[in-house]
């Protein structure tokens, strides 16, 4: 009996010590297990710290790189702080709780003009917007004043007040003097991907697309540098570096670039926008008169714009530009025919406008009108439209 007790102690006691040096090998395997699993953390961790704090952008000379290359990143580096990404908001009533909320309208490109916080946009960018932000290529954002509006020529003055190390205008070209096939440069942030640069060059000069008025805006530049939505307003560029148009328009059957892409000539920019900072429109000069409808004037069977009121001093009554009228008979007289200023053939109401754009109040023209059958002309002074 003592012997199967003996047995069956020493039986419990093997079984004991080697459930014992299991369960201690199964423990260190698991702490060796643990320790690699937490050096790996480590290690991750570490990687994507470093790779958190690494420069988004490589500063280091790119070697390979031949003259033009050079060339176009140079133009990027110095025109970038000069672009700025616009948002638009308008402000609604919530329908069920009848509070005031804003909401997100749209977004485009601009550009700054001057020191002053002056931005350059299109009109279509901020229209109907109650609200705009201004992003610049720090990602630092000021809330923009309306300044000014031209919507027949598609463009608008914002202004912010940022200080004058974040304010980096952008030297001004010529349009002129440009010539189809040159190399042009075009920043924006299309579909809301901020400082995008494409290349292009000029396709075509002297397009004529219409504004959101209706009016057209003449002397166009076509380039097939990429345009997409977003690129609205931003600034098209020559091999210097110089502001050359405001990107404005594409013609794209799908809504995305087709290589067809429109300007506003920044000769037109250099004459509108000191008008639209100082007044808060443009000045376009006038002779103080109304017009008939052109399809009256072509019912009629006439060429030219049909003058139908003078209004009292005004550089057209003082030229002697004749009015429509009845006598105390009611026989219709009609006015006098504007067919040409300064030589330049009139044909609409459009033609007239157009024109006039080319002056400034002050400046004297030539009128040429047909009256009874007769032409003549009439030196006429212009003046501020009012």
């Amino acid at each position: 009996m003592k012997n199967v007790l003996r047995f069956i102690l020493i039986l419990l006691l093997t079984a004991a010590a080697f459930f014992a040096g299991t369960a201690w090998k199964i423990n260190h395997e698991n702490s060796g297990s643990r320790a690699k699993v937490e050096d790996l953390q480590k290690e991750q961790v570490t990687t994507f710290t470093e790779e958190k704090v690494a420069p988004t952008r490589n500063t280091e000379p790119v070697r390979g790189l031949d003259d033009a290359e050079k060339a176009t990143i140079s133009l990027f580096e110095k025109a970038t702080p000069s672009v700025v990404f616009i948002t638009t908001s308008d402000v609604r009533r919530d329908y069920f709780t009848r509070s005031l909320r804003e909401y997100k309208s749209g977004s485009g490109s601009g550009f700054i003009w001057d020191y002053n916080g002056h931005i350059i946009t299109n009109y279509h960018v901020i229209k109907g917007a109650d609200k705009a932000m201004v992003t610049l290529s720090d990602q630092t954002s000021y809330p923009a004043k309306l300044v000014g509006i031209a919507p027949s020529k598609d463009l608008a003055v914002l202004k912010i007040d940022a200080p004058d190390e974040k304010l980096r205008p952008l030297r001004t070209g010529n349009s002129y003097n440009l010539r189809v096939g040159q190399s042009v440069y075009a920043i924006g942030n299309p579909f809301g991907l901020d400082q995008t640069l494409t290349t292009g060059i000029v396709s075509a000069l002297g397009r004529e697309i219409n504004s959101v008025q209706g009016l057209p805006i003449r002397d166009v530049i076509q380039t097939d540098a990429a345009i997409n939505p977003g690129n609205s307003g931003g600034p098209l560029l020559n091999s210097s570096g110089e502001l050359i148009g405001v990107n404005t328009a594409i013609y794209s059957p799908s809504g995305a670039s087709a290589g067809i892409g429109f300007s506003i000539p920044v000769d037109a920019v250099k004459w509108v926008v000191p008008d639209l900072i100082k007044y808060g429109k443009m000045q376009r000069p006038d002779i103080g008169v109304d017009f008939f409808p052109q399809r009256t004037t072509a019912q009629l069977g006439l060429n030219g714009i049909l003058v139908k009121t003078v209004w009292k001093d005004t550089a057209a009554e003082k030229a002697g530009i004749q009015p429509t009228y009845r006598d105390r008979y009611g026989k219709l007289h009609l006015g006098d025919i504007i067919v040409a200023i300064d030589g330049e053939r009139i044909e609409n109401e459009n033609d007239y406008l157009l024109t006039l754009e080319n002056y400034r109040a002050g400046d004297k023209v030539s009128i040429l009108v047909e009256r009874e059958d007769k032409r003549i002309k009439l030196d006429v002074v212009l003046e501020a439209a009012n």
